[in-house]
């Protein structure tokens, strides 16, 4: 088979155009190798453009989520800097108040560096989900775990209405759980009982936890699971129901938000399809 000086030269002209972003199709619907060869660069080409604009889009995900992670810290950073100043002139039991603030404020450093760093990781997945068989029983005992704290300051309890077995990643869902909890703990009555529930149908299986608020706004609704926009609370970021959704998406699965209202609570649900 003959070809022709002009031809490589063309050849040769376009991937070069394409090594520097540019378009180029050198593909030409034709039969014999020269065109089998067209093909192939072609798909190198594509592959190549496609691993260049991955790595753009990772570098702008990492650039996003460093200015996540310096924007949120700024508020906590900026009273720890405060406190420490008004501690060297203050009494003793003012510079006791001041240290209890100061530790409130490196947990809650603590956990939304560790959110952010979750969130990272599933955004970019590079988490491997084990799915396995899991009782609702065992993912409840160990967001608990996590959680009595919380429970014990506001004098809250958590009741598991019936058990249900589920079929997710057992480290991951419990984290998801603990983010509902959190949320139901914050929304909840000081000395209330958040429900736990669960079950299954021919779709999915479901375990969901229904605090003892006041319900949600359609208002809320629309912006619940956007980041860093849906926490109302003193001590909350905006984090926990987005880290949840993540989690949930992540493994084939979803959320649904019953609102409640008019001496309802809120129900969130968390559903693993079959």
């Amino acid at each position: 088979m003959l070809i022709r000086k002009k031809e490589v030269t063309e050849l040769s002209g376009g991937i070069r155009r394409a090594i520097d972003g540019q378009t180029f199709d050198p593909r030409d619907n034709k039969e014999g190798v020269w065109s089998i060869l067209k093909n192939d660069i072609y798909t190198l080409i594509h592959l190549e453009k496609e691993q260049r604009n991955a790595a753009v889009e990772e570098k702008e995900n990492l650039a996003e989520y460093l200015s996540d992670i310096s924007h949120q810290l700024k508020t906590p950073i900026t009273s720890l800097l405060l406190m420490t100043e008004l501690m060297e002139k203050a009494p003793d039991d003012k510079q006791k108040e001041f240290l209890l603030c100061m530790k409130k404020e490196v947990r809650h450093m603590e956990w939304l560096v560790t959110a952010l760093l979750k969130m990272a990781k599933l955004d970019s997945s590079v988490v491997d989900f084990h799915a396995e068989k899991v009782s609702s029983r065992e993912l409840l005992d160990a967001a608990l775990a996590s959680m009595e704290i919380m429970l014990d300051i506001r004098n809250q309890t958590v009741a598991l209405k019936k058990e249900q077995l589920l079929f997710c990643d057992r480290k991951w869902t419990t984290e998801a759980l603990i983010n509902l909890l959190k949320n139901a703990s914050e929304c909840s009555k000081e000395g209330s009982e958040i429900t736990v529930d669960c079950g299954e149908n021919p779709i999915y299986r479901w375990i969901s936890v229904t605090d003892t608020g006041e319900g949600l706004k359609k208002e809320q609704l629309s912006r619940l699971f956007r980041r860093y926009e849906s926490s109302q609370k003193q001590n909350g970021h905006g984090i926990g129901l987005p880290l949840a959704l993540s989690i949930m998406r992540a493994q084939n699965g979803e959320i649904e938000v019953l609102p409640g209202g008019k001496g309802v609570g809120a129900t969130f649900i968390m559903k693993f399809y079959k």
